[in-house]
């Protein structure tokens, strides 16, 4: 019988989704936990330090009815500072004491980032991940960058042909500078929505109709980020797609967002007291099929890996459809829509889990030679 694989959950982080990180780090802890895994769940706190979830906590939180949102405060109260450092072997990654690095606490074959909004989908813990040499779960260095910053994002879905929302982008120098804020959202039709550029979750956003002040909206996405991005408004359905694979990815299932007051903000995403979500989405064949299409070119665009949800706008009165972003690490509890979407696809969360994990070592094994880091030195 061959040994379990040894995954390391990383979770939480410095960014404004920690908790929204915590909740799908259980879920899927709770999925993999007894199934050919060995489960280490290792917690990075608000302040970027890494903190190990002791198993016997793990262990409460995983066959409890814990709120997903516990983990949390468990790890804050119980966990030890830890380090991750390369393993003995290639292709493998050791947890040590932060404060004597020859204490190992785990090794890890492989690494879930389960981690959302800045330092954790935007390319950094990759690049970390990469230096390790472990493999891991999800996009790459490159297309987890693009795929958190909505300018990048958009030049290259651009370039690929994929249809995008009129938009314009500007810096906080750029923005200071302006006489007139209104001059830089010129010939874009309001409602406005202004974002962030590089931030989830719908943290930062704010919708801008014809009474509104736009100087408010840019001051609140400035709070989050230097670079903002401006949208013009589409009146129409919110759909949502997920893609998994590596070279050859697929396309779920399409499920719609249907929201109240307008739009799918921060509190109506987590905290509303009803499921906005509809899966599958009630649309013409031809509909589902050019989004299934779409998606897959909107993947491919960014440089994918593993999985990413991409989201939709769609005016049905004249049927254009606009890829309006992509998450490379969507929400992961039970109740998050890329679960669901497979789900009606008929891929089930650990199936989706499992085939994660495969995909991570097809990656790392196909690295060219002399690019695999890793082994203790």
């Amino acid at each position: 019988m061959s040994a379990p694989i040894r995954i390391g959950i990383l979770f939480g982080g410095p960014s404004a989704e920690h908790e929204v990180s915590c909740a799908s780090a259980l879920g899927v802890a709770r999925a993999l936990a007894g199934g050919g895994y060995r489960v280490v769940a290792i917690g990075v706190t608000r302040t970027g330090g890494y903190r190990l979830v002791p198993d016997a906590v793990l262990a409460d939180l995983v066959a409890g009815t814990a709120a997903e949102r516990a983990i949390d405060d468990r790890l804050t109260v119980t966990g030890p500072a830890v380090e991750l450092r390369p393993g003995p072997c290639p292709g493998t990654a050791v947890v040590t004491a932060a404060d004597a690095p020859g204490a190992v606490h785990a090794e890890l074959d492989v690494v879930f980032p389960v981690l959302h909004g800045p330092f954790g989908e935007d390319g950094v813990v990759q690049g970390l991940l990469e230096a390790l040499g472990v493999p891991y779960v999800g996009c790459g260095i490159l297309a987890s960058a693009v795929g958190m910053d909505k300018v990048a994002m958009k030049r290259a879905l651009r370039a690929e042909g994929v249809p995008i929302t009129p938009h314009v982008s500007f810096d906080a120098e750029t923005y200071r500078a302006a006489e007139d804020p209104e001059k830089l959202v010129l010939g874009l039709r309001r409602p406005l929505f202004v974002k962030p550029a590089r931030m989830g979750s719908s943290i930062g956003i704010s919708r801008v109709t014809d009474g509104d002040d736009l100087a408010t909206a840019v001051e609140e996405a400035l709070r989050h980020d230097n670079l903002v991005v401006v949208e013009q408004g589409v009146t129409g359905r919110e759909l949502e797609c997920g893609v998994l694979g590596g070279s050859r990815p697929e396309a779920s299932t399409v499920g719609e967002v249907r929201v109240t007051g307008g739009w799918f903000d921060y509190q109506q995403k987590y905290f509303g007291d009803a499921d906005p979500m509809v899966v599958p989405a009630p649309l013409p064949d031809e509909v589902t099929e050019r989004i299934r299409e779409l998606s897959l070119r909107a993947f491919a665009a960014i440089g994918g890996w593993g999985l990413a949800r991409v989201d939709f706008l769609y005016a049905e009165a004249t049927r254009d459809l606009y890829v309006n972003e992509l998450n490379t690490m969507p929400g992961f509890t039970a109740h998050s829509m890329y679960p669901k979407v497979w789900a009606a696809a008929g891929v089930g969360y650990r199936e989706i889990l499992d085939r994660l994990v495969g995909l991570a070592f097809t990656r790392h094994a196909a690295r060219p030679a002399g690019t695999v880091a890793g082994g203790a030195r």
